[in-house]
């Protein structure tokens, strides 16, 4: 792909050249009527014409269609919701489908640039059939009717001069597009550039080292009132607000190749950094591999290289340090260009040494020269002694495919502080099954009383300690911040000057408010929270105050401060009694250290930014526990639709794609709806599975071998014989099903009482008898080691023979093994689903959540009320999770087994995946459904 997409429309229809890899598929789509007749030329397929689909082998028949369905999508600018079961390829889909289309669509805008710069000689706005279009596909034309009164002349002269700034600015794209191919294929062929990086590195480290010595010769001597080493960098610069000052840029005036043009490109994001490198891996396998510009995005926390940074381990404190560093930075270059050389009293601030521009520009051509995943970058920013961060962000602009986080693309300040832009750009959502709850996580924040307690102590002693050096607009903030502190303890029922773990409350339970009311309440409703936020993301405030923490919380080193520290220090230490008991328990082997806790106020500064959220958007919940220091304030996002809103608004295209979405009404409703996306822009696929119809078996059991009724609800289900008769039905699988058993339960609590109840009747005896039984963990560090004893005995009984043929695993719903687990095979031969998950319907938040939507979306006649759909729905997806552990190939069989009655109702079978709804059978006794289970294994046995 050498030619770049430029964004501009098409007048008419060209020729697409095709590329032809490993295997072309090639798949007729067929005209959409119901385009609107305003799309352009680029904007459609078409009639009649096929579209080449280069695969890495034969694609499966639903690949196809897949792969067809996404490029009209893209191609017809719509929300797309795509279901693709586990195990029937969906990320290589994925890939082909998008980047053919990408590939189509650069073709076609470098024809029409090549048409509009050949015109460029002719006479401009000689006829219709020559006028450009607008600069960029996503805008809408200019109007055309011009205003009553005007002279042609004028108007001519207005298109003639809009005509020819547009060949101006494809004329300039043309030249960057041509450096950077230059560039990048100088990398390619010439191995010595790859390590031009590290020598400039080298060189600027001995340039550094001789500064450093004729700067310790013109070192000043000591002010007239001195600070320990290192002291100077807690003190906060002068605060300049928004009126005094625009908003700071964090990059050099002359670093001009950051305004590069960014190229339409496919943002994909994912949950976890493993399933984006999973996916990038795809990539690099696919025909793709060799030609696509990716780039990698991740966290500093996971990209930072330098160590003493990294070693911080909070999030937050990372990301502040890595900011004053890259200001310090700023800063010293500033003064060296504005001032004359001087004695400083000043100690200089640190730099980081892995941020340099010229060396990020070498590392952001060879991150796009060649495709690399997270931990790929990484080493190549060790090796090129460079920041992988900076470097990846760099590439961004040049980028066709972009491989980034969830939290990365729908948090918006990280979204624009990563640069990333979105207009008329094409988003992809991976594994969005939980899309909505991620949001609201994102976006909710919660505090607690003693983080409120701690922040306003340190706040108030760093006040104290540094009056005399701080501004008015300092002081004037930090006072604000140290008010709000006092009503939100004081909200809670509780006093900032005493210590929390000894306050016990009067009132005590659960209260929720709106944020208006909540603001009234606390009696901060007359502060500027925009302020006050604003102020604390531009001075760094709680960096400062971590690091002013640090110091002073166990070594004390100015002795004339010692009194007025000491009880700083006893207030600290109460707040965190291991500082002064003896050390804790060692860790459990494998289990990772806690990283360093943040600074209190960090956690403040994001409740304060949740409490800017529009009035009716959130809720904020007052939880009150006996002592201050266990109660919180909570804020609760509502209306997840708000932050999506902007993404669907500014790309040309979503998709949010799945193993499992079912049920899909709550990303149609409360999602997309929400955020004000017509019916008519969503388009639904889903596809069945690649494995042939009987090699999966779905049973719905209504009762036990003893004849039972199974209906676990909340009352019934810890009846003694509502338990002993879920033992007698696993006992006679595990007589049956060979290999593995996956056993799912609603809750750790719940499988621990049927664990022990089964104990102490001799139960789990006579099941051991056939299945070794293994218990999840709740330990996540210990997650690993069961699954590989679990594993090991499954393969050890299959070779060995004997009476015990397998395993039973009981595991819990939205546990460690419900999700992104992989029981293929032998290792799940069989999935029972113990009742229904359904949340707690007595908590606070999905009671607020339940009526927010029942006041928002509307009802439909015949149906359950949205609040109450919203129950039913989060039940189902979480069974959908749990039951899709199983069939993970086109070869792979298992049975899936619902135990109670509950799931026969036709609403409930709506919700469950296609491929598995359509085969499902319901009995009402159980012998018939274990002779059809015997049957089931004993065919599939054989035959395997």
């Amino acid at each position: 792909m050498t030619c770049l997409p430029l964004s501009i429309e098409l007048s008419s229809l060209f020729k697409v050249t095709l590329i032809v890899a490993a295997t072309s598929v090639v798949i007729e789509l067929p005209l959409n009527s119901h385009w609107k007749s305003t799309k352009t030329m680029a904007d459609r397929t078409p009639e009649g014409s096929g579209v080449h689909f280069p695969f890495p082998f034969t694609p499966y028949s639903i690949q196809k269609d897949f792969m067809a369905a996404l490029y009209q999508v893209l191609e017809a600018g719509k929300i797309g919701i795509f279901e693709s079961p586990t195990g029937t390829g969906k990320s290589l889909s994925l890939i082909c489908g998008a980047l053919s289309w990408l590939r189509d669509y650069e073709q076609k805008k470098c024809q029409e640039e090549a048409r509009l710069l050949a015109t460029e000689t002719a006479p401009l706005g000689g006829g219709e059939d020559q006028r450009p279009f607008p600069a960029c596909s996503h805008q809408e034309a200019p109007d055309s009717v011009k205003p009553a009164g005007e002279p042609d002349w004028v108007t001519q002269f207005v298109q003639k001069k809009e005509e020819r700034d547009l060949v101006d600015r494809l004329k300039k794209e043309q030249i960057w597009r041509k450096k950077r191919e230059e560039r990048l294929q100088q990398l390619r062929h010439n191995a010595q550039l790859k390590y031009a990086a590290r020598r400039e590195r080298q060189e600027e480290e001995e340039t550094e080292r001789l500064l450093r010595l004729s700067r310790a010769v013109l070192a000043a001597g000591a002010g007239p009132e001195p600070l320990a080493s290192g002291e100077e960098e807690l003190v906060l610069s002068e605060y300049e607000s928004d009126e005094d000052t625009g908003a700071a840029t964090g990059f050099d005036e002359d670093e001009d190749d950051l305004e590069e043009e960014h190229v339409t490109k496919i943002y994909y994001c994912s949950r976890t950094h493993s399933q984006l490198a999973q996916f990038v891996h795809e990539v690099q396998r696919s025909p793709f591999g060799k030609d696509t510009r990716l780039v990698s995005l991740g966290s500093r926390q996971t990209l930072c290289v330098n160590e003493d940074v990294k070693n911080l381990g909070s999030v937050q404190l990372i990301n502040d340090r890595c900011m004053e560093m890259q200001r310090s930075r700023h800063e010293m270059k500033s003064t060296a260009e504005t001032e004359a050389p001087k004695r400083s009293r000043r100690e200089p601030r640190a730099t980081c040494p892995f941020y340099s521009y010229r060396q990020l520009q070498l590392l952001r051509d060879r991150v796009l020269v060649q495709v690399k995943d997270i931990e790929q970058l990484v080493a190549l920013g060790k090796e090129a002694g460079t920041c992988p961060y900076y470097g990846s962000r760099f590439a961004i602009p040049a980028a066709q495919l972009v491989v980034l986080p969830y939290q990365m693309l729908l948090h918006a300040a990280t979204r624009q502080a990563a640069g990333i832009r979105l207009q008329g750009q094409v988003v992809i959502v991976d594994e969005a099954h939980n899309l909505i709850d991620t949001i609201t996580s994102i976006h909710s924040a919660e505090v607690s009383g003693s983080q409120l307690c701690q922040a306003h102590s340190q706040l108030l002693q760093y006040m104290d300690r540094y009056r005399k050096r701080l501004k008015a607009k300092n002081l004037m903030y930090i006072k604000q911040i140290l008010y709000l502190l006092e009503q939100l303890v004081a909200v809670l029922g509780g006093n900032v000057k005493q210590n929390p773990n000894t306050q016990s409350l009067s009132q005590t339970g659960t209260e929720l408010k709106t944020i208006n009311d909540f603001l009234f309440q606390s009696q901060i409703d007359n502060i500027n929270l925009f302020k006050v936020r604003r102020y604390c993301e531009k001075s760094m405030i709680s960096r400062k105050l971590f690091g002013f923490t640090e110091r002073y919380e166990t070594v004390l080193t100015l002795p004339r401060e010692q009194p007025r520290l000491a009880g700083f220090q006893r207030f600290l230490q109460s707040l965190q009694p291991g500082l002064t008991q003896a050390p804790a328990a060692p860790l459990d082997e494998g289990e990772p250290t806690a990283p360093r806790p943040a600074s209190p106020l960090m956690r403040v500064e994001g409740f304060l930014a949740a409490l800017t959220t529009a009035n009716q958007d959130g809720r904020v919940i007052l939880s009150r526990q006996g002592s201050l220091s266990q109660s919180s304030l909570k804020f609760l996002l509502l209306n997840p639709a708000g932050p999506f809103a902007q993404v669907v608004k500014e790309c040309r295209a979503v998709v949010i794609a799945g193993g499992t979405m079912q049920p899909v009404s709550d990303f149609r409703e409360q999602l997309l709806a929400c955020a004000g996306v017509g019916a008519e822009r969503v388009v639904e696929f889903s596809c069945g599975h690649v494995i042939p119809p009987d090699n999966i078996l779905p049973l719905v059991i209504c009762s036990g071998p003893s004849g039972q009724q199974l209906e676990f609800t909340y009352l019934k289900r810890e009846l003694p014989q509502m338990m002993d008769e879920t033992g007698h039905v696993l006992r006679n699988l595990c007589t049956v099903v060979p290999g593995g058993i996956v056993c799912f339960f609603p809750s750790y609590e719940y499988q621990r009482q049927v664990h022990a109840h089964w104990d102490k009747t001799g139960l789990l005896a006579r099941l051991a008898v056939r299945k070794k039984i293994f218990q999840e963990p709740k330990r996540a560090s210990q997650v690993e080691q069961v699954l590989m004893e679990y594993a090991r005995c499954i393969k050890g009984c299959g070779q060995a023979g004997g009476s015990v043929t397998g395993a039973l695993l009981l595991s819990v719903v939205g546990g460690k093994m419900s999700e992104g687990i992989n029981f293929s095979d032998n290792l799940g031969r069989c999935v029972v689903m113990v009742g229904m998950p359904y949340p707690n319907i007595r908590s606070a938040e999905l009671q607020e959540k339940m009526a927010y939507l029942d006041q928002t979306l509307p009802r439909t006649p015949g149906q359950a009320p949205p609040g109450k759909a919203l129950v039913e729905n989060l039940c189902m997806k979480a069974v959908n999770q749990c039951i899709g552990r199983a069939i993970r190939h086109q070869r792979d069989f298992a049975s899936i087994v619902l135990l109670d009655q509950r799931y026969a109702r036709p609403p409930v079978l709506a919700k469950l995946p296609a491929w598995i709804r359509d085969r499902v059978q319901v009995t009402g006794a159980f012998g018939p459904a274990f002779a059809a289970l015997r049957k089931f294994h004993h065919e599939r046995s054989g035959l395997s």
